[in-house]
């Protein structure tokens, strides 16, 4: 049994601790209004769930998804996640976020900026890609001939087994892109973004969902091109 924690407890948070709850795990949620504000989310997820500050999450994990608006990644505790597995879903949005010139200019990504904040940690980019609500109803027992995928990258080999296995456990396969340097293939804007888990395509929010194996999401994940190579 795991213990999982979230830094940021909104759709894609609160989905994955579903998941977790569902498959055993226990789930220790924050955000950035206080523990008490997550009272109705961790009354809905039962007895396994709880709420704390990011500070203790991270003490109290074993591992810990952050999952917050890109522009507030400075304000993850870096000291209280030394020696912790991370999970970076964010996502790089400049209108929501501020521009970042090294994102823009294809430099870096989202998680190699938050592992350069986390240098004690080891970072794995997971469910960056993926609508929530698709998560949640997609999730499928191992060898289940309509189970889907979902792509990771890290740059440490045990952080990424320890991932894939907990992926396993909440009812995915895992499709290992390599290093965090190549997470950018399933950024926003990409073919491997979003819509191959959606039913239809053309409205991926409210037009259901539909299983994408390991072999359709490396296929996807192959079609994708940086801005600067359109």
């Amino acid at each position: 049994m795991t213990t999982w924690g979230f830094i940021g407890s909104g759709h894609i948070g609160s989905t994955v601790a579903r998941l977790a709850v569902d498959a055993g795990h226990d789930v220790v949620l924050s955000n950035s209004r206080g523990p008490e504000t997550l009272a109705d989310v961790v009354a809905g997820l039962g007895d396994r769930a709880s709420a704390a500050t990011p500070e203790e999450v991270a003490r109290r994990a074993d591992v810990v998804v952050v999952t917050i608006p890109l522009s507030a990644y400075r304000q993850v505790p870096a000291d209280a996640l030394q020696g912790k597995i991370v999970i970076d879903t964010m996502n790089y949005y400049p209108q929501r976020d501020g521009a970042f010139a090294d994102l823009d200019d294809e430099s870096t990504t989202t998680s190699e900026l938050l592992q350069a904040h986390l240098p004690g940690s080891r970072v794995v980019k997971a469910f960056n890609n993926i609508f929530f609500a698709h998560l949640a109803s997609l999730a499928r027992p191992s060898g289940s001939p309509d189970r889907s995928a979902l792509a990771i990258a890290g740059d440490d080999d045990e952080a990424k087994a320890v991932v894939t296995r907990l992926l396993d456990q909440i009812g995915y396969d895992t499709v290992d892109l390599g290093p965090l340097a190549e997470g950018w293939r399933t950024q926003r804007d990409t073919a491997a973004y979003g819509t191959m888990y959606a039913a239809d395509p053309a409205d991926w929010v409210n037009g259901g969902a539909r299983p994408a194996s390991a072999a359709v999401v490396r296929d996807r994940v192959a079609q994708a091109r940086r801005y600067r190579d359109a």
